[in-house]
């Protein structure tokens, strides 16, 4: 399952900066051997939005790697929260295709830092909103205040939207759906137990779906219990196009197609 066959996939949410120097020459070629036609190194904190952007200097015509910038909701505590303004002046850069992640986590986040949470999602958004980029959302255990900020934040002005790393239910698909947004499959789709996520990786229309790994994360069945990285994106997209009863090069092709449409600057 590796190879020229599957041309041009790409890992939409990974964290190259969990990796070392001496690790990525092997991580990029696994990712080429694979077919992978690029990724994007998810930002978590944005004082270390340097960072990020550092990487987006591995880079090549054959294997693409773009980056966002943001501060993830557990680590909203760490420093101030920035205005959208400023978040938009750092991530108006060359490479950088996105805001985020951001969201709200009422799994690790203690009720009392819950409004951080929501203050920081809401800038993050409104910065999305002045570039144009997507807003990357990390939603757990919150699925309803995540839903309800979108929708009150898009009310004021549109904005594009990516939930990644399905794991909600339902009815926050839907009300992301139902703004224009995109929802993204890791190698949860994979684990034996969630039929829940699988029946809706079926149903998300043709042009909202896309996949990714999350890595070093979650790593997908059969590399589950291993340390993820951006290649195994490949094993999801396999499991997900037998779900939704597609030829994989089919599939590839059309979650290609539409990480392109949503992040505008990946060119």
């Amino acid at each position: 399952m590796t190879g020229p066959a599957l041309s041009g996939l790409i890992d939409s949410h990974c964290h190259l900066d969990h990796f070392s120097e001496e690790e990525m020459p092997a991580l990029l070629e696994s990712a080429r051997a694979a077919g992978l036609g690029g990724m994007v190194t998810i930002g978590t904190r944005l004082a270390r939005a340097g960072q990020q952007k550092a990487l987006t200097r591995l880079d090549t015509p054959e294997l693409r790697v773009w980056c966002t910038v943001g501060t993830h909701p557990d680590h909203v505590a760490e420093e101030p929260v920035p205005s959208a303004r400023h978040i938009a002046e750092i991530a108006d850069a060359p490479g950088v295709v996105g805001i985020g992640e951001t969201g709200l986590d009422y799994f690790h986040g203690a009720e009392d830092v819950r409004p951080t949470q929501h203050e920081s999602f809401r800038q993050h958004i409104r910065a999305a909103r002045l570039l144009n980029v997507p807003v990357i959302i990390h939603a757990r255990q919150a699925d309803d205040d995540v839903a309800t900020i979108l929708e009150e934040e898009y009310a004021a002005g549109a904005f594009p939207i990516l939930l990644h790393c399905f794991a909600s239910g339902l009815e926050l698909a839907r009300r992301v759906l139902a703004l224009g947004g995109y929802v993204s499959f890791s190698g949860i789709a994979t684990f034996p137990k969630c039929d829940d996520i699988r029946a809706v990786a079926r149903d998300v229309p043709d042009d909202r779906i896309v996949v990714e790994t999350d890595s070093p994360y979650l790593a997908p069945v059969p590399r589950r219990g291993k340390r993820n990285q951006p290649a195994y994106v490949a094993y999801t997209a396999e499991r997900l196009a037998q779900e939704r009863g597609m030829v994989l090069t089919d599939f590839i092709a059309l979650t290609t197609s539409n990480f392109q449409r949503l992040f505008r600057k990946a060119a």
